[in-house]
């Protein structure tokens, strides 16, 4: 006969089945890639690859990297060797993207991490509504700190380059001024007088013409000399000049 198990004897062996199994749990818990670790991960892919890309472009920009919040109940194993990043789709780090990562130990698996990278600088922007056709100066354009990361049409960060230019479109306050937006305003119009100025290497002569067409910053229009009545062609250089090559 076997001696009769006591009460105390049944309570210490329960004691310890009990904590054998939240032992186990508890190993089992630790056994998973935790989101907070993927997120860390895909933090830390992302400030290289947009350094890189900031050293090899010489943007002077600043950045901010949002990572999208996982589901804490996702449940990956724990990966037994360096997980594996990559960006997928466009190849530059800015605006919204998507990095795979993937485990390559003993339980491989593969997950897809939305994120979005902001990159400010400062750009053109409207200070106010401006129609079509409108000319660009100090007082309806302005430089001001802006994310480019989705600004597919492309933006503009000088000042110097718009300055003067004509709208092709009409604009809202705060819209950032894509180049297409834009085109160089005729600085000679059709029928007025011009002053041509003829050079060469060692000499330049200055003479009255009409313009013959509307022109823009170096383009080349026909012009009319009025002491000759000769019509020819000449590049527009500045407001109502154009010069000729002789």
């Amino acid at each position: 006969m076997f001696p009769t198990m006591t009460l105390a004897r049944r309570l210490t062996l329960g004691l310890l089945t009990l904590l054998c199994c939240l032992q186990s749990r508890a190993f089992a818990e630790d056994a998973y890639t935790s989101p907070d670790e993927l997120i860390g991960a895909v933090e830390s892919f992302l400030e290289e690859r947009v350094q890189e890309y900031l050293l090899d472009t010489s943007l002077n920009a600043r950045h901010e990297t949002q990572v999208k919040t996982i589901d804490p109940r996702l449940r990956l194993a724990e990966c037994d060797k360096p997980l594996t990043l990559t960006q997928q789709g466009e190849p530059t780090p800015v605006g919204r993207i998507n990095i795979k990562v993937r485990c390559e130990g003993s339980s491989p698996w593969t997950v897809f991490v939305p994120a979005q990278v902001k990159l400010y600088r400062p750009i053109v922007v409207a200070l106010q509504p401006l129609m079509r056709g409108a000319l660009l100066d100090n007082s309806n354009v302005a430089l001001v700190e802006r994310d480019v990361g989705n600004l597919g049409q492309g933006y503009l960060t000088s000042l110097e380059t718009v300055l003067g230019a004509k709208l092709k479109r009409q604009v809202m306050t705060d819209q950032p001024l894509a180049p297409a937006y834009l085109e160089q305003a005729e600085l000679v119009h059709k029928g007025e007088q011009v002053v041509i100025n003829a050079r060469t290497s060692s000499f330049s002569i200055r003479m009255q013409g009409e313009a013959l067409a509307d022109g823009a910053k170096d383009e080349e229009i026909r012009i009319r000399n009025l002491s000759s009545n000769r019509v020819i062609r000449g590049r527009v250089v500045d407001q109502g000049q154009v010069e000729v090559a002789l």
